[in-house]
């Protein structure tokens, strides 16, 4: 009668191992760490593919928390001085794409400057004050309330920018640029086959020069802005219903084919600079 309930027992034993095995997490391999660092640390992130969450808090400590879910792949962070380094790196030649995956969420301090590189994925950024240096092949970028001078570029990934201030660089060949309510006085944008949308305030005495290939250019100001305006598209079309007062010179250079708008809105002290090769170019008063 005891081996009729050992042979049950190891029975069920053999027939709910598979069924443990379903309940193992995704992602197989997690790392955390934590690094005490100085006022304005550095933190440098290397990575393939995956999810990239940056968040700031009131604390002077970095805390690293990665997950990934194949053998080939390995997560790792260290300190150096007052640097923390964040890298994922394959453990074989032989790695699918899939298998390249790495997911961090990283907690900085408030002052922070960052450097990301990535492939694929998307990077998020949130509430981080300091330099940054974004180049990506095909993520997207997200940054939200962040501040200093902001370098973005990608292949086609694209970039939402919202009430960021301070200086920002974006280049990219497809992918698309929206600035929402920023509050940063340069802006210098480019983009081939991507659109560019700026819908917020100009900044006293700021300068934007926005820039595209094939790709269209819209801008939404409020009535209160006060700018100096430069429109022009080769080969597309300007549309405006904003009442401009005319330039006291006319621009030379511009070629005669093409479609341009110039002219001060109020007293002019912002400077506005829109270019396109073949794409449209729309400007507005937000209602």
């Amino acid at each position: 009668m005891m081996r009729n309930h050992t042979w049950v027992r190891n029975a069920v034993t053999i027939l709910a191992a598979p069924l443990l095995g379903l309940a193992l997490p995704a992602y197989a391999h997690r790392l955390e760490k934590r690094f005490t660092v100085e006022i304005r640390p550095t933190v440098t992130v290397r990575n393939f593919h995956g999810k990239i969450t940056v968040k700031s808090w009131p604390k002077s400590e970095v805390v690293v928390v990665a997950n990934h879910a194949s053998e080939k792949t390995e997560v790792d962070a260290e300190q150096s001085g007052n640097r923390v380094d964040v890298i994922t790196h394959h453990l074989t030649d032989k790695v699918a794409p899939n298998e390249l995956e790495a997911n961090y969420e990283i907690t900085v301090p408030e002052e922070t400057e960052l450097q990301v590189r990535t492939d694929s994925g998307w990077v998020i950024v949130e509430r981080v004050s300091g330099d940054m240096t974004i180049s990506t092949i095909a993520a997207n970028v997200d940054l939200k309330e962040v501040a200093g001078y902001l370098v973005i570029d990608t292949v086609n990934g694209s970039l939402v920018c919202t009430r960021c201030a301070g200086r920002i660089d974006f280049k990219s060949i497809g992918g698309n640029l929206s600035l929402l309510q920023p509050v940063a006085n340069t802006i210098r944008a480019s983009t081939s086959s991507g659109s560019i949308l700026f819908d917020g305030d100009f900044v006293r005495f700021g300068t934007y020069n926005l820039r595209t290939n094939t790709g269209p250019i819209d801008v939404i100001f409020s009535e209160s802005d006060s700018f100096n305006l430069v429109a022009t598209s080769l080969n597309g079309k300007v549309d405006s219903g904003v009442s401009l007062k005319p330039p006291s010179h006319v621009r030379r250079g511009t070629p005669a084919q093409a479609t341009s708008l110039m002219g001060t809105y109020n007293t002019g002290l912002a400077r506005v600079e829109l270019t396109s090769f073949s794409g449209t170019i729309r400007i507005a008063k937000r209602d």
